[in-house]
This record gives C-alpha cells, structure tokens and sequence, in this order.
C-alpha cells in the first residue's frame, strides 16, 4: 500500500507541473498585467513601469518566468502579486478554509443524498417514486449552476422580506458584527452556508443519484444478491449488509474525479454569494491578469483533486477486500 501511495504521488508531480506550465503560458498571452497602471491618467513614469517590470519578473523570458515561480513554491514562496497589497501565499491559506468548508459541506449532503434516493430508487425500480426521485435528478441536472443560486439567493431575499426578518443569509460567508461567544459565531457561519451549499449539493446529487441508482440495480441482480435471497435472508439484510458496500465502490470514484468540478461550481457559488474564497480569488485574479495568483490557485486545486482520487483509490481496498494495491 505504501509503495503504491508513494508511485502515485510520483507521477503527479508531471502532471502538476505539465497544467501548471501551460496556465502560465495562456494566462501570460492573455495581455499585459500593467495594462491598468499604463492606462492611468496622468500615466506613470516609466521608472515606476521598470519598477513593476523587473518586481513581476516582466523582464524575463516566459520559461525562465515560471521557473523562477516553480522554484519559489518549493521553498513557500508562490510570486509577486499584481496587487502590490497582497501577498499571494496569505490570501491562499487564508481563503482555502473558507471554499474548503463549504465544498465539505456540499460533498457531504450530496453524498447522503445520492445514496439514499438511489438505493430506495433502485429497490423500488420503475414505481412512482422511482419516477419521482428521476425527475427531480434530472431537473437538478439540466439547471445552470449560476442560474440555481442565483434562484436561491431571490428566494432568499424574498423569504425574509415577507418574514421581516433575517431567516437565511444570501451575502458573505460570515457577518460583519457578531454579538456573543462560541456558539453565535458558529451559528452565524452556519446561517451563511445554507443557501451556497444547498446550490451546490444538489446539482452534484442530480447526477450522483443516478450513477449510485445504476450501481445498485446490477449489484441487486449479480449472482452472490440472489444467492442470499435464496437462502432466505431478508431483503433488507441483502440490501444494506451485501449490495449497499459493493455499489458504493463507483461512487467513490465518480465522487473524486468530481472534486474539480465541485471547485468550479465553488467559483460561481461564492462569486453569487459574495463569498471571500478561492472562487473571488480566481475571478479577481483572472481579471487582473495576475499569472502568479492563477498558478497559485491551480497548483492548490491540482495537488487537491489528485489527492481526492487516491483516497479514493485506497478506500477501495476497505469497501472491498478483494482489491489489493500492490
């Protein structure tokens, strides 16, 4: 198990840097990241342009540019900002506990979702819940994730309107002032993560659902489920001690190869939202030009989604003993 843990994070780091590099050359033919700064009136002098130049490695050629980038990240430094104010390690420590708490979140109520209408789908195929359960997957599929949350945070707007009062929060992933301890600020964070995760855990169920249903179905007619059948243990035995732990071994995958999507859907979930996160991060940094900022958002979700799919790899050999990795 080690040695295979140990060869797969030995070829990602190919990978890695293979992404990381072509990011870099799309993002430095974008257009110049001094274009603001050039275009100010009355317009700076060219020393302050030089300045900027040799600070943002502009004077470099584009390889010897991202070497000097890949060559700092090792060592903790991941390059000048655009914005002279930021320091582009910081905001990414900062903002990934912000995306990571609601990516969980989501993950988490898609999951038990997904299991429970796809199982219950696939035990009571072809009746009306089955049908039931289908159009609501389906309707959850074909929604644009901007259109959903902007949806939620009308209806929001519009649920405390007719109330009066504050009931969900449709703006900021916390607020401003906090009266109390502990317990109101994690109420708080709670109240401003129900509509950006609800936006974002069922447009993963829609599809979820539908693979966990497809999963169970040919579990439920492999031999080894009716030969349980016929020795007369209960369905519900069947179900949840035999079929359940087998047809959860694709989700797990199809959970981990998501994972970048889920990122995606992150981006314009807090964008919607106003959320300080990785996702207003890549927005503002993408806008800005700001190459260094946009590596540094890659290389985080890169190094995450690779490591999503070996835990995936490796729970497998726990939801099914038969699977050995050498």
């Amino acid at each position: 198990m080690l040695t295979y843990t140990l060869r797969r994070l030995l070829i990602a780091v190919p990978v890695i840097v293979a992404s990381t590099f072509t990011v870099f050359l799309l993002v430095t033919m974008a257009g110049d990241p001094l274009a603001g700064l050039k275009g100010r009136n009355p317009p700076p002098s060219p020393q302050v342009i030089a300045v900027e130049e040799q600070r943002l490695h502009l004077d470099e050629p584009p390889l010897q540019r991202y070497w000097t980038w890949i060559t700092g990240v090792v060592q903790g430094d991941f390059g000048p900002s655009v914005r002279t104010n930021v320091d582009i390690g910081h905001e990414i420590a900062a903002r990934f506990g912000v995306t990571l708490r609601l990516i969980a979140v989501a993950v988490l109520l898609a999951l038990v979702l997904a299991v429970v209408v796809g199982v219950i789908s696939a035990v009571k195929q072809y009746s009306g819940i089955d049908y039931g359960f289908t159009f609501a997957a389906f309707l959850f599929l074909s929604m644009p994730s901007f259109w959903f949350a902007v949806l939620l945070k009308q209806g929001g707007i519009s649920l405390n309107n007719l109330i009066g009062d504050q009931v969900v929060y449709t703006i900021g992933e916390k607020s401003v002032i906090v009266e109390g301890g502990a317990w109101a600020h994690l109420a708080d964070a709670a109240g401003h993560m129900v509509l950006p995760t609800i936006s974002l855990a069922l447009l993963s169920f829609g599809a979820w659902s539908r693979f966990q249903r497809a999963s169970m179905l040919d579990v439920l007619n492999s031999d080894y489920v009716l030969f349980a059948r016929a020795k007369g243990l209960s369905r519900r035995r069947v179900v949840v001690r035999h079929a359940l732990r087998t047809a959860l071994i694709p989700m797990t995958t199809v959970t981990a190869l998501d994972f970048a999507t889920l990122i995606s859907g992150a981006v314009i979930t807090e964008t919607v939202f106003q959320w300080r996160g990785l996702g207003e991060f890549l927005v503002t940094s993408v806008n800005q030009r700001d190459a260094y900022a946009v590596l540094a958002w890659l290389l985080v979700v890169a190094v995450a989604v690779i490591v999503f799919n070996l835990i995936a790899d490796l729970l497998y050999a726990l939801l099914d003993p038969r699977i050995r990795h050498e």
